[in-house]
């Protein structure tokens, strides 16, 4: 049959990226408790393509990521992504996977447990000569302010907020326990179960542990340059924002490390 694909390309114009976006799949990944869990990606996979090709051949990157779907660990997927680039004859590929990260999370004094669910991306590029991978998690917290409650007589408002570690891969870590670093770095962590013991604690636990939004990431900034793993992080960044409560806008802070 004629491969189009293939012809060639006479204007000359190459282009970075090209191939499948917004794939829904079935995929498995580590568990710290379980060993794996199975959860459902979004997923972008593309590859460059030189000026001299008319195409590339979409079928392909949906036949491989198959083959690998159930097998996405973080240094695996990197491995897909190079298999990928070479059956597509590209120089480079790139890759995006957008999944929920489901962890049982037992409530402080009650003890009952329910299932929390947290945001995490995969993202990859792969070249010859580089590969770079990073993963994103996202983590809902509790921020107390700290100025409500030095001005107030009584209480103090609170707000959710929103924590978004990114990590430039360098040795093998669990994202349960980032999940739990970054909790305990604001005012408090979320929970799907609460009973009134522990809604209690977590009310009082909170206000003895006021963070602006600046606070929580100095302090999950810091967590991360002493995170236990053998080769430390070489990258990231951290953010949160926090939906006020008494105002009609978020307050929100960023930074990254480099080494």
């Amino acid at each position: 049959m004629i491969d189009v694909q293939n012809e060639e390309d006479t204007r000359e114009v190459p282009l970075q990226k090209v191939g499948v976006k917004g794939v829904k799949y079935p995929v498995t990944v580590l568990d710290k408790e379980n060993k794996t869990q199975s959860t459902t990606a979004v997923v972008d996979l593309f590859v460059n393509l030189p000026h001299h090709f008319k195409g590339t051949h979409m079928s392909r990157f949906i036949e491989i990521f198959h083959k690998h779907h159930e097998n996405l660990t973080m240094k695996h997927f990197l491995e897909m992504l190079e298999e990928i680039r070479v059956h597509l004859n590209a120089q480079k590929s790139y890759g995006e996977m957008t999944f929920p990260f489901f962890m049982e999370k037992k409530a402080p004094v009650s003890g009952q447990s329910a299932i929390m669910s947290y945001t995490c991306k995969y993202e990859g590029t792969v070249s010859e000569t580089e590969r770079q991978f990073f993963v994103s998690i996202q983590v809902p917290v509790t921020t107390v302010c700290p100025c409500s409650k030095a001005i107030s007589e009584y209480g103090a408002h609170n707000q959710r907020g929103l924590v978004v570690v990114k990590l430039l891969y360098s040795d093998f870590f669990w994202i349960e326990d980032v999940i739990k670093m970054v909790e305990n770095c604001a005012s408090n962590g979320l929970y799907s179960l609460l009973k009134r013991k522990d809604e209690k604690y977590v009310t009082e636990h909170a206000y003895e542990n006021p963070r602006f939004v600046e606070d929580v990431v100095r302090e999950v900034y810091l967590a991360l340059r002493n995170f236990k793993i053998e080769k430390p992080f070489k990258w990231f960044s951290v953010e949160c924002t926090n939906a006020e409560s008494i105002h009609n806008h978020d307050a929100y802070a960023y930074t990254e490390y480099q080494e």
